[in-house]
C-alpha cells in the first residue's frame, strides 16, 4: 500500500522542508498540488500529529520535495498562494437571473 508520498530519488537530492504547515489535511492538499504540477513531494510528522491530537498545535506537519526540485517547488507553491490554481465562480452553461 502506498502512503502518498512521491518514492526517494537520490539523483534528486535529499528531502528539503519547503513549508511546515499545522493541519495534515493541508500539507496532503499542498502535497498533491506540488505532485500535480510534476514535482515529488511528501509529507513528513502528519501521523505523529494525528496520534497526539492534544499536542497537534505544537507539532508542525512538513512538506518535503527534493534538494534539486526545492526551486521549482517554492515557484508552484508562489503561485498557489496568489490563487493561481484558484477555481472560476462562473458556471459555463449557466444563466444568470434577470
Amino acid at each position: 500500500m502506498s502512503d502518498g508520498n512521491s518514492p526517494y530519488d537520490p539523483v534528486l537530492g535529499d528531502w528539503q522542508t519547503l513549508i511546515t504547515v499545522f493541519s495534515p489535511t493541508e500539507a496532503y492538499m499542498l502535497r498533491g498540488m506540488l505532485q500535480a504540477a510534476g514535482v515529488p513531494a511528501a509529507v513528513a510528522d502528519a501521523h505523529l500529529v494525528q496520534a497526539y491530537t492534544l499536542l497537534a498545535g505544537a507539532i508542525p506537519v512538513r512538506v518535503q520535495v527534493p534538494e534539486h526540485r526545492l526551486a521549482q517547488a517554492k515557484a508552484v507553491l508562489v503561485a498557489f498562494e496568489r490563487g493561481d490554481y484558484g477555481l472560476s465562480d462562473d458556471h459555463p452553461g449557466e444563466e444568470t437571473p434577470p
